[in-house]
């Protein structure tokens, strides 16, 4: 759908487009990324180490394709970073946080990212691995397994103890997958523990583990339970401590499920089609789905896990080099991270009211793209990707 200048420039007035400034920023440890707001102007701050200045007809070429994207899906709200060469080099926002007040979007907003919490799980568990204290070998349930037989009832189902940490980060777990049945979104009346004993009990695998590629959000939950039974800490405490503040991030946390539940500075979600973002166990989802995070934050755990040399990476060179490596079932699977061969490493995230996109290129970016809502029109998903290309295009120097 194309849109004349006036009606684009109409809508970008409505949405408060191109709020945020521009900004060119060091990604250190000790820096944060935060809105806060000057004579009505949202904008970034961290501690700067040059400004970038782009032209005024970039930004607005870039502010109009992201008018357009929004105006196609009826998006109320949008925010997104991008680095390049491991320095954060554009933040922006548009549209609105809460519809019902008119609170506008800033850079200190915060979104779920559903799946794109598959990826920090990987990480922690690439982490451990590199401190030998697990092996992407061992193996899950049962007598000698991680998780041994706190869940379910055993003897256990054909081919359950057969299942290893790597199975799971690759979605080689033999069952369990993201359909109607899937078992993150049923029985939500279950904690955790009870869920994961029902399934145990009541969803036998439907093949050999390791032989077929399964997309799994109960197989990345059962992770969360791995690093629990390994280091003594919850998931999410584990995760804040040795990946995240390492990483320079403190503002990242589990989400609440209801809208009574929204945490500081976090948007409101909006459904479309009759569907209802306040109905998911968003906490019980944790090591599969359950972050908040801003897109800068998000973006600087991105540059921490690039393999580049400006910003010292939180896994080492062998580790990254697993944790990218497809898997001979899947090759464009990794361990946590979708790949392909311009070694593009990216995951994507959606559940109902929610839209999320991270990316590491192959050629020195980093990019997260948020908005609080999901479109049932086709490509929703597809055409982000596609938005974030097309801004990356508008800018011929960065």
């Amino acid at each position: 759908m194309n849109f004349s200048l006036k009606s684009r420039r109409r809508f970008m007035q409505l949405m408060g487009m191109g709020s945020a400034t521009v900004i060119l920023a060091d990604l250190f440890p000790n820096q944060r990324v935060n809105g806060y707001t000057i004579n009505g102007q949202d904008t970034d701050a961290a501690l700067w180490k040059s400004q970038k200045a782009y032209k005024s007809s970039e930004l607005k070429a870039i502010d109009q394709t992201v008018a357009e994207y929004m105006q196609n899906y009826d998006v109320p709200g949008l925010s997104f970073a991008i680095a390049k060469d491991e320095l954060l080099v554009l933040s922006r926002s548009y549209g609105f946080a809460d519809k019902s007040t008119g609170e506008k979007v800033t850079p200190r907003h915060r979104f779920r990212i559903a799946s794109v919490s598959k990826p920090i799980t990987a990480i922690a568990i690439m982490k451990l691995v590199e401190l030998g204290q697990l092996q992407l070998s061992d193996r899950i349930f049962g007598e000698g397994g991680i998780l041994s037989t706190t869940y379910g009832t055993t003897p256990y189902n054909t081919n359950i103890e057969n299942i290893t940490v790597e199975h799971l980060l690759t979605h080689l777990g033999g069952g369990w997958p993201n359909d109607n049945d899937d078992p993150m979104f049923h029985n939500l009346f279950m904690n955790q523990t009870q869920l994961i004993s029902w399934v145990l009990d009541n969803r036998p695998l439907d093949n050999v583990p390791g032989t077929t590629h399964t997309y799994s959000n109960f197989g990345f939950c059962l992770l969360g339970r791995v690093i629990e039974r390994v280091t003594g800490q919850t998931y999410e405490n584990y995760v804040k401590t040795n990946i995240l503040k390492p990483s320079g991030i403190t503002d990242m946390e589990i989400g609440g499920d209801t809208l009574e539940e929204k945490k500081a500075n976090e948007v409101t979600y909006y459904g479309q089609d009759g569907q209802n973002p306040y109905d998911m166990k968003i906490a019980r989802m944790d090591a599969h789905g359950g972050w908040i995070a801003k897109p800068s934050d998000l973006v600087r755990l991105a540059v921490r896990v690039d393999g580049l040399n400006s910003k010292p990476d939180i896994l080492s060179a062998n580790a990254i080099a697993t944790m990218y490596q497809g898997s001979s079932v899947n090759p464009g699977y990794a361990k946590g991270w979708a790949i392909n061969t311009a070694n593009n490493r990216w995951h994507t995230g959606s559940l109902r009211g929610e839209q999320a996109l991270l990316i590491n290129t192959g050629d020195g970016f980093s990019w997260a793209v948020l908005v609080n809502t999901r479109s049932p029109k086709p490509d929703f998903g597809l055409h982000l990707d596609q938005l974030m290309w097309n801004i990356r295009s508008k800018v011929p120097n960065w």
